[in-house]
């Protein structure tokens, strides 16, 4: 089948075209399925504009409240057009738009597709715009192909996107951007442990890297021994090999020497049984999951590296197995990390702030503006926020707002959480700097937040995302499938829209 990155080469978004005015009817004659989204009051010149409008109007009399799409119908022409047509009110909250756009996607490619028309009527040309994107932005997550290896291949469901009755043509050089990172980290996340071990993960990264112009270091289960990142090596030591390693991508638009303005890092853990304190079944069944910070973080990097973001950016990857066996670590081990902290290890399922507290040495050590860290790190979490949002923690609390108002904008929510050193109390070790966890567990995403905290330079402003929307049954926002990529959006927005590396420096 080729490496992964042949793989993923293979799964290229359908083309995307944009017409101006209203559509005659041989544009209409086209199209397979046509996404009519109209507002809750519709102007009679719009019904006007639209084939069979009168017939379409009495449909939509008639239709159930809430329904999304609100009617389904066919067009009288040659192919017998598809048409849904879903109401939305002008100024929607972005994941209430989002959503729409998810449902009315769905709708569309629960037929077999080829061209896929999208044609927003009776809004003003901003508000047009606005759920123009949502629009395309749900219909390329819901045409990616996620990974497969059955025997037939799955095709895309939809092989063009047609935008019709535009006033003005819409730029969806960022959407398409978000969209293609979102994509990659769906994509990796969803990838089986034994197609993405470690080894091809590297690889894997490597090639993007060339592909992309990104500088690629990787560093080894004998490189990290010599540079003392026992955090992460504890980890690692129970695999069979030392395919272990933390790899570092750079992108630079500028000189080739510049200092990172943003760092991103990402928990790999490729396979989590829990190690020595094995997890049962049902929590261990989905754990080639829990490398989705990872996957997050490296589809952010493609994201910004498509729209050419003028900021340099390091990406690092604590990317390992978590096993047990008779080399695996142990509650009670004491490790040393990268910055010379000594950690008395408690549970052997919190490897990830294991994992990510020498990632995060590393990234501090070239001092950037803003670390943005992303990890599927804990059950608390998910138990505070559910799986619709995800947490987010920051040793610079006046972000908060300004975090909140990312996801809220960007459609991936997230809600801050408190840190500090009042909760290190809970963390005190009679043998070592810091206990990895408390052995009561309660508050575990804050204690887990606060033990990171302690391996970041309080010089730089750090940003940790407890990725608990990484995974929801039925999709989220206008992503259709379990495994969401959520992180991608929400910091672009951040840190094109937020500004996060001026806001943190102020």
């Amino acid at each position: 089948m080729g490496s992964l990155h042949e793989q993923s080469k293979k799964n290229r978004p359908p083309r995307i075209a944009q017409l101006m005015g209203s559509p005659d009817s041989k544009t209409l004659a086209g199209i397979d399925q046509l996404l009519l989204i109209l507002p809750s009051k519709v102007p009679s010149a719009t019904w006007r504009k639209i084939p069979q409008g009168n017939s379409v109007k009495k449909l939509m009399q008639r239709k159930s409240p809430g329904a999304v799409p609100a009617i389904a119908t066919r067009l009288k022409n040659s192919r017998q057009t598809a048409l849904y047509v879903g109401n939305v009110d002008p100024g929607a909250e972005p994941f209430d738009l989002l959503s729409f756009a998810r449902k009315m996607v769905t709708a569309a490619t629960s037929e077999k597709s080829g061209t896929v028309g999208i044609w927003v009527a009776g809004f003003d040309n901003d508000e047009q715009e606005h759920i123009v994107r949502a629009l395309s932005a749900a219909a390329l997550a819901a045409t990616f192909v996620m990974p497969s290896y059955k025997s037939k291949e799955t095709p895309p469901k939809i092989r063009r996107i047609k935008i019709i009755g535009l006033g003005n043509r819409t730029d969806l050089e960022r959407v398409i951007a978000e969209s293609e990172g979102n994509n990659l980290a769906r994509w990796l996340t969803a990838q089986p442990a034994n197609k993405l071990d470690a080894i091809t993960y590297a690889d894997f990264l490597k090639d993007l890297a060339a592909e992309n112009g990104w500088q690629y270091k990787k560093h080894n289960v004998r490189e990290l021994t010599k540079m003392g990142a026992g955090a992460f090596l504890a980890v690692a030591q129970g695999n069979a090999d030392d395919s272990a390693a933390i790899v570092r991508l750079r992108y630079r638009p500028g000189s080739q020497t510049a200092k990172p303005a943003i760092t991103l890092v990402g928990k790999g853990i490729i396979f989590d049984t829990g190690g020595t304190n094995l997890k049962p079944f049902a929590s261990m069944l989905d754990m080639h999951i829990d490398m989705g910070g990872s996957a997050v973080a490296v589809g952010t990097l493609l994201a910004a590296s498509r729209i050419k973001l003028d900021q340099p950016i390091d990406c690092w990857l604590a990317i390992t197995e978590n096993r047990t066996g008779p080399t695996a670590y142990k509650s009670q081990d004491v490790v040393t990390a990268l910055n010379g902290k000594t950690i008395q290890t408690i549970h052997t399922d919190a490897e990830g702030r294991m994992a990510l507290a020498d990632a995060l040495v590393l990234a501090s050590n070239d001092k950037p503006k803003v670390i943005l860290d992303y990890a599927t790190l804990t059950g608390a979490c998910m138990s505070a926020v559910t799986t619709r949002f995800s947490g987010v923690f920051t040793n610079r609390p006046d972000l908060h707002p300004v975090l909140k108002k990312a996801g809220r904008d960007s459609g991936e929510r997230v809600w801050p959480f408190p840190i500090g050193k009042e909760f290190l109390e809970e963390l005190k070790s009679d043998t070592a700097d810091i206990k990895q966890c408390s052995p009561n567990g309660g508050g575990d995403h804050i204690l887990a937040a606060s033990f990171l905290e302690e391996f970041v330079d309080d010089k730089c402003a750090w940003v940790h995302v407890d990725l608990s929307a990484c995974s929801r049954k039925g999709g989220l926002g206008h992503i259709p499938t379990e495994i969401t990529g959520f992180g991608v959006r929400f910091s672009m927005n951040l840190i094109i829209d937020k500004d996060v590396v001026g806001t943190a420096g102020n």
